[in-house]
């Protein structure tokens, strides 16, 4: 159901995913909101109105009966529906009920909304004339602050304030005119409606929830006969703010009101092979690789391990050749790397940004993860930079089931310098909640590892007053080393690596891979511009493109001494036959040709805090590659002049450790 037209139903992108997987569902914008009309004047807007609006849609959609869910105002309109029309609803699922009980709430109602008040603060900024003369942008910010009143909400806020600004006051105005009864609207008492309820109810309700307070939620369930659910500490938002929780909780009140037959199958536990889910980061190829690589040690240390891989594109072009068992639900996993390629930019990756903006994502593939540990059992779960299943395991840590593993290879979200002060706030406040979560719940990770060693971790604080970023990880991570996943070859091995490859004695190989992401294009295609330049300055270059699995090699220029390919699996022997390489910011490939010893230059995408700052500070550690801004490879030219300066140096980097997959799995078989 809609709620109040202040946001439309875009409102419940967190519970759509993982209820259409099970149900029907159905959704609109109620009237005054996101695309639905705009009609003028109060008696528009009353609650019948969108009640009758509700049954058209049903109608429309050939929706014979159906289950409501309904958060604040559509509560109201959901009773409606149910007192009115009880053939046509199977079961109410009443969120944060706001409107229609008699219930004294003096803060607000000192200050009627209709009337002109002396003051503009607390609840007299919700007010018709403050609205209409000015001061509405005033309104949603000290709203949507007091509706998610939760620590570290500031990504539920900002939608919620986004999403206002779609609507216009003067709408607002007589959306909440006709739900008050004002400008000659007639309204009916919600409490007299409640005794012809005669389906099934379930109200949730925060304890702390500042629009409303839970004493309406208590008084809807009394009214109705429904189930009540309290929430302790939480706001009036709670699909947005506890989405895993009131998912779990929609989907059991639904299958209670329709039975589902289950089918399961356990088995005791000394009776089968000890079995692990391991999840690896689809953002780019280089944990797939590394993730393989631990697996494999990991196997040798517990024998008969059986090893499922929760994962999607392109991780999945890594697990499939080498024979890994992919499970079945990851068809239902939404794609993250699309996600990103649809946020960068040229060259521009904000990716703290896109994270934030990833939050729909996040909530269905934990909510995926979450239905395989419904069904099967595992000893282990390893996240190698699963940032869904850490986060919302410590928001939930009830669904905690089996040992669980969190494996990174930075920590610390970072602003970048133009972010100025409000990303050095958000950044802070990330990071804030990660230690407190790490603080209160530690029993939720049983292992912590950081894929490098402590100087690898950059030195600068999580924010303003809080903890050294090194520091923290120390007393919080286990260490494996870096994990390359195989050993490099001496100069006898490159040289038949060389020959396999088809490099002649006379020629110079240039490989330029832009990892798995698919947000390289742009600098692909500014290597290509440099490609005759560079030949004039290096005879006998010829170059290797690698465009990863998600670019087309046919979408590139052609030239004469350049060979395009897709996804190379063995990518790293042809990094290792190379004479120099040109890559993006990305830390696998870097820290490979680190291992390999070969000079290369390297692009850090624009924004990409991680790229930027700890992938940065780990190279100059080794003393490996040479930086460049987009900027600065910008002119064919200069790019050219830096791959003959690069292409001669000699390399002196700090050698990479060749144990570290062996180190990061016994720490893992502890588990097991």
């Amino acid at each position: 159901m809609p709620t109040w037209s202040i946001v439309p139903s875009r409102f419940w992108k967190v519970q759509v995913p993982y209820l259409a997987r099970h149900f029907r569902v159905v959704t609109f914008d109620g009237r005054g909101s996101g695309e639905s009309s705009r009609p003028t004047g109060a008696a528009s807007y009353v609650d019948s109105e969108y009640a009758a609006d509700a049954i058209a849609v049903m109608d429309a959609t050939s929706t014979d009966r159906a289950v409501l869910v309904s958060l604040s105002c559509g509560v109201t309109w959901s009773v409606h529906l149910a007192a009115d029309h009880p053939g046509r609803v199977d079961g109410l699922v009443a969120i944060g009920p706001a409107c229609g009980f008699q219930l004294s709430q003096p803060d607000r109602e000192q200050y009627r909304w209709d009337e002109r008040h002396e003051t503009t603060e607390g609840w007299a900024k919700y007010n018709r004339h403050h609205w209409l003369e000015g001061g509405y942008d005033d309104f949603v910010e000290w709203f949507f602050a007091k509706m998610f009143s939760e620590p570290h909400s500031t990504k539920q806020i900002e939608d919620a304030v986004r999403w206002a600004h779609e609507i216009e006051p003067a709408t607002l105005a007589d959306t909440t005119a006709g739900r008050l009864g004002c400008d000659g609207a007639v309204c009916v008492s919600v409490e007299e409606l409640c005794p012809r309820v005669r389906c099934p109810v379930l109200v949730i309700h925060g304890t702390d929830d500042r629009i409303r307070r839970h004493a309406i939620g208590e008084r809807l369930a009394e009214l109705t006969g429904g189930s009540l659910v309290l929430l302790d500490g939480a706001g009036h938002g709670v699909p947005a703010r506890d989405p895993v929780l009131v998912n779990l909780l929609i989907k059991d009140f639904v299958d209670r009101v329709h039975p589902v037959v289950r089918h399961t199958r356990p088995a005791r536990a000394l009776s089968r092979p000890p079995r692990a889910l391991y999840l690896s980061s689809p953002i780019g190829l280089g944990h797939a690789r590394r993730d393989l690589a631990i697996a494999s040690e990991l196997r040798k240390l517990r024998p008969g391990l059986e090893i499922d891989w929760l994962a999607q594109h392109p991780v999945t072009e890594v697990l499939g050749p080498a024979g890994e068992r992919i499970h079945p639900a990851s068809a239902w996993l939404a794609n993250e790397s699309s996600h990103v390629e649809d946020d960068a930019g040229e060259h521009d990756l904000h990716v703290f940004e896109t994270f934030r903006r990833l939050d729909a994502v996040l909530v269905n593939n934990f909510m995926v993860f979450n239905e395989v540990l419904d069904v099967e059992q595992y000893d282990l779960v390893i996240g190698d930079e699963a940032w869904d299943v850490d986060y919302f395991l410590h928001e939930n840590p009830r669904l905690k089931r089996s040992a669980f593993a969190w494996l990174t290879d930075f920590v610390g979200w970072l602003p970048m310098p133009d972010g100025g002060a409000r990303e050095q706030r958000l950044t802070a406040d990330y990071n804030l909640e990660m230690i407190e979560q790490r603080a209160r719940l530690r029993r939720v990770r049983d292992r912590s590892v950081f894929v490098g060693n402590p100087d690898d971790v950059v030195s600068l604080p999580f924010g303003e007053g809080l903890p050294a970023i090194r520091e923290w990880t120390e007393q919080n991570f286990d260490f494996s080393g870096y994990v390359t996943g195989f050993e490099p070859p001496d100069e006898s091995e490159r040289e038949t690596l060389r020959r396999k490859i088809g490099v002649r004695p006379d020629e110079r190989l240039c490989v330029v891979t832009v990892g798995g992401s698919g947000v390289g294009e742009s600098l692909l295609r500014r290597m290509l511009d440099a490609v005759p330049a560079a030949r004039r300055l290096v005879p006998g270059l010829r170059f290797l493109v690698v465009t990863g699995p998600r670019i087309d090699p046919a979408s590139l220029p052609r030239h004469p001494e350049v060979s395009v390919h897709g996804y190379l699996p063995d990518l790293h022997r042809h990094l290792a036959a190379c004479d120099l390489a040109v890559v993006q910011g990305g830390l696998t490939t870097c820290m490979e040709l680190t291992a390999n010893r070969r000079p290369f230059i390297f692009v850090p995408l624009r924004h990409h805090f991680e790229q930027n700052f700890h992938v940065r500070h780990r190279l100059a550690r080794y003393g490996a590659g040479r930086c460049m801004t987009y900027d600065e490879v910008v002119e064919p030219e200069a790019l050219a002049a830096a791959m003959a300066e690069e292409i001669h140096r000699e390399v002196g980097y700090r050698p990479v450790e060749t144990d570290g997959a062996s180190r990061a799995a016994a720490l893992l078989a502890d588990l097991l």
